[in-house]
C-alpha cells in the first residue's frame, strides 16, 4: 500500500488495537487507545491512516474515531490530511533526549520525596497498577502496557499533590515514542522492564530515598533506550 492510500488497507491493518468496551465515552476510549498506539510506535509517522479503517478495527462507527483524531491534533500528536486521514507527527532523537532530561529533573526528586510517606491504600493502588503492567507484558499487549504504565506513573505523581507537575509529565509522556517495545516483546524481555514498577513499589514502602533516586533515574534512562529502539543511551 502507498502511504498516500486513504483506504488504509495496508497501513491501518493488523495494528493490534483493542475492540472498544464502552467503559467511558467512545470518544475517550478511542482517543486513549490511539494515543497509546502512537506512543508505542504502532502508528508510524510515514503512514496515512484513515478513520473508517481504524473504526472497523475498533468495532465502532467512524464518528468517535474522527473526534479522537481532532483531540490528538490539539495535542500536536497528529496532523490531519483533509479528506484523507491523518499522520502521526514525528519526533527526533534530540527531542527524546530533552524529554528524558526534563522528566528526570521533575520525577526523580518528586518520587524520592514520597519515600515512606504513602498510605497503605495508595501503596495497594500502585501495586495493582504495577501488576497490570506486568500482566500486559505477559500477554504481549503493547497498548495495554502503555495505558497501565501511564496510569502508574501519573497516579504516583498525583500523590505528591502538584497537579501542574503531573500535567506536564503527562504531556511529555504523550510526546514520547517507544518504538522498541515490539523488539522487547519478540525477545520476551518486556516483563523485565515491567518488573521495575514492582520494585519501585517495594522501595516506596521504605524511607530509602537514595535507592529510590537511583532506581527511578535508571528506569527513565532504560525507557529512553526503548524509545530509540536501541541499547540504553548514556547520559
Amino acid at each position: 500500500m502507498s502511504p498516500e492510500d486513504p483506504s488504509g488497507a495496508g497501513g491501518d491493518a493488523g495494528l493490534g488495537l483493542p475492540v472498544m468496551r464502552h467503559r467511558r465515552s467512545l470518544r475517550e476510549d478511542v482517543t486513549q487507545a490511539l494515543r497509546a498506539a502512537i506512543i508505542a510506535g504502532r502508528l508510524r509517522p510515514d503512514v496515512l491512516y484513515s478513520a473508517p479503517t481504524l473504526a472497523r478495527e475498533f468495532g465502532v462507527s467512524p464518528t468517535p474515531v474522527r473526534e479522537a483524531i481532532l483531540d490528538l491534533a490539539k495535542e500536536d500528536l497528529v496532523t490531519i490530511a483533509k479528506n484523507k486521514g491523518f499522520r502521526v507527527n514525528s519526533i527526533s532523537d534530540e527531542e527524546l533526549d530533552e524529554i528524558t532530561q526534563i522528566r528526570e529533573l521533575l520525577e526523580v526528586p518528586t518520587v524520592a520525596g514520597l519515600a515512606g510517606r504513602l498510605t497503605d491504600e495508595q501503596l495497594r493502588r500502585l501495586q495493582s497498577l504495577a501488576d497490570a503492567i506486568v500482566g500486559a507484558a505477559r500477554m504481549s499487549d503493547v497498548v495495554g502496557y502503555i495505558e497501565a504504565d501511564t496510569a502508574f506513573h501519573l497516579t504516583l505523581l498525583t500523590f505528591a499533590g502538584n497537579s501542574r507537575l503531573t500535567a506536564l509529565v503527562a504531556d511529555l509522556r504523550n510526546r514520547s515514542r517507544l518504538y522498541g517495545l515490539g523488539t522487547l516483546l519478540s525477545e520476551g524481555t518486556l516483563i523485565d522492564s515491567a518488573s521495575e514498577h514492582l520494585q519501585l513499589v517495594e522501595l516506596l514502602r521504605t524511607k530509602n530515598k537514595r535507592a529510590i533516586v537511583e532506581h527511578t533515574r535508571r528506569h527513565l534512562r532504560h525507557v529512553r533506550g526503548i524509545w530509540a529502539d536501541r541499547p540504553e543511551t548514556a547520559h
